[in-house]
């Protein structure tokens, strides 16, 4: 079995692929800044042979490349929990970049880049910046000639996890609490990747939107309380309270409102039949990773 890289393998996407990969025999080579912390010393315990490298040092990243089959990059978006201060949509296309270049003066002969849905519309409709900055990256890959397969999910189960969502006992986002949307979990995105390199000539040259469930923020909501046992009411935040935080974060709430994802739930399934609708994530994963949010969040009890 030949190894794959893993870049940013210590982020949710990242540990996903690593667990699929090893899980199917991969050999995998985990790449991270620090190999000293607890994310990356459990990648090592889990069979990852774990490397350090600099999505802003392009020769640590050929260097963790080397002699390497396969690739998987992914790079923070900006906004997301856990983004570096400062981090901005110009740093994301450049890691981006850096990571296909390094790619490519490696020899590696299959990158396998996670994007985001909608990113194939650049050409047809104004998209948010998030999106924009994907886009790029793909066509970076493109004009390399990288033997290369594109994976757009849509937005995460996760984010519904923490405090990205969750705000003061309720369920909170500026989606209209009616109009459906379209989530996937993270784990997939791992299953849909290690797919892609056990069948490279289905694969290569490939780019698909991936969605595993579509529903209106407050159907979501009720399938969260119903999962942890105790009422999570949908809350709209206005999208002028979105506004303060930036514009960019302002349109992309709006986009998704009005145009939003548009992958097909039915194909991504038929790709990849184990893929998670909401209730299942809940059951399995999600609602425990909620509920220890929401336990956490609980005032401290007062003595008597």
């Amino acid at each position: 079995m030949k190894t794959i890289v893993v870049m940013g393998a210590t982020g949710l996407q990242g540990r996903a692929v690593t667990a699929h990969l090893l899980a199917g025999g991969r050999p995998v080579r985990a790449v991270t800044r620090d190999p000293d912390a607890a994310p990356a010393r459990a990648l090592a315990e889990a069979g990852a042979e774990v490397v350090r490298a600099d999505m802003d040092d392009l020769a640590s990243l050929v260097a963790a490349a080397e002699g390497a089959h396969g690739l998987f990059s992914v790079q923070p978006t900006v906004g997301s929990p856990g983004t570096p201060a400062g981090f901005s949509a110009e740093d994301e296309v450049r890691w981006g970049c850096n990571v296909a270049d390094a790619t490519r003066a490696a020899g590696v002969r299959h990158l396998v880049y996670a994007s985001l849905a909608g990113a194939g519309r650049h050409d047809t409709e104004k998209l948010p910046q998030n999106t924009i900055s994907k886009w790029r990256i793909e066509q970076h890959i493109t004009r390399l000639g990288l033997p290369a397969t594109f994976l757009r999910p849509v937005s995460f189960m996760e984010n519904y996890t923490g405090g990205y969502h969750l705000h003061d006992g309720a369920v909170a986002t500026a989606f209209a609490a009616d109009t459906p949307q379209q989530i996937m979990a993270v784990d997939d995105v791992g299953a849909f990747a290690a797919l892609a390199f056990a069948r490279p000539g289905e694969w290569i040259g490939r780019a698909v939107d991936l969605a595993g469930d579509e529903l209106t923020p407050r159907r979501i909501a009720a399938a969260i309380s119903e999962a942890i046992g105790r009422p999570l009411p949908y809350v709209r935040i206005p999208i002028e309270v979105i506004a303060q935080a930036g514009e960019e974060f302002a349109y992309a709430y709006t986009w998704l409102n009005e145009r939003g994802y548009r992958a097909d739930v039915a194909f991504t399934r038929a790709l990849h039949p184990g893929v998670m609708d909401l209730r299942t994530w809940l059951r399995r994963t999600g609602a425990a990773q909620i509920a220890g949010f929401l336990v956490g969040r609980q005032p401290a009890a007062q003595d008597r």
